[in-house]
């Protein structure tokens, strides 16, 4: 498909979820339009869109364990996007790794947000080996997702400053203040500016 320039207004915005939504209702209340929020497993975050009038819908992981075919669920979400005809894909707290037919359908259309100051500290428990390898400073990032995990071109970052006293909990706690700031400004400047979707 040939590159199109589209204006905010033309952007669907699609918000996937699997905790309790707390970014989901960051990015509303900062004015992020959102067509549609997907969880993929039942959580509080479909609650929370459903309270606002936001259509929700339920893609179901259907295990977690060594057999869980990736890519079959990747196709299955892709599809559900599409036919929703969503432009902007924003994975907040999404706990599933989306794999080969996601990115082919939305390609640089994908974003994430990472409690580290990316490329330290990727993974599951950023902040734990952020603490764990003593770092004076942590923050958060928001980034095109890649295929691999915690990769893709970066957005915006944030230092967090780490306590003396800091457990991995009040650490988190203050980078989620961050990501609840920054994330939503970071979709609404590329809603505002337009965007070229391929």
């Amino acid at each position: 498909m040939a590159s199109r320039s589209v204006t905010s207004a033309h952007v669907r915005t699609a918000v996937l979820v699997s905790g309790t939504g707390t970014i989901l209702d960051a990015m509303v209340g900062a004015g992020v339009p959102v067509a549609l929020v997907v969880a993929d497993r039942r959580c509080g975050g479909l609650e929370r869109a459903t309270g606002r009038g936001i259509p929700a819908v339920l893609v179901e992981r259907p295990g977690f364990g060594t057999d869980f075919d990736r890519d079959g669920y990747s196709q299955q979400l892709a599809t559900t996007l599409r036919d929703h005809e969503i432009d902007l894909v924003v994975m907040a707290g999404f706990g599933t790794i989306l794999s080969e037919p996601m990115h082919e359908a939305f390609p640089e259309r994908i974003l994430n947000t990472h409690p580290a100051l990316l490329p330290s500290f990727k993974g599951w428990h950023a902040v734990r080996d952020a603490l764990a390898h003593g770092v004076k400073v942590t923050g958060c990032t928001v980034h095109v997702a890649g295929l691999d995990v915690d990769t893709g071109p970066i957005l915006a970052q944030e230092a967090v400053r780490v306590l003396p006293d800091d457990t991995e909990s009040t650490l988190h706690e203050r980078i989620k203040e961050v990501e609840r700031r920054i994330y939503p400004e970071t979709v609404l400047a590329i809603l505002e500016r337009g965007a070229v979707l391929t």
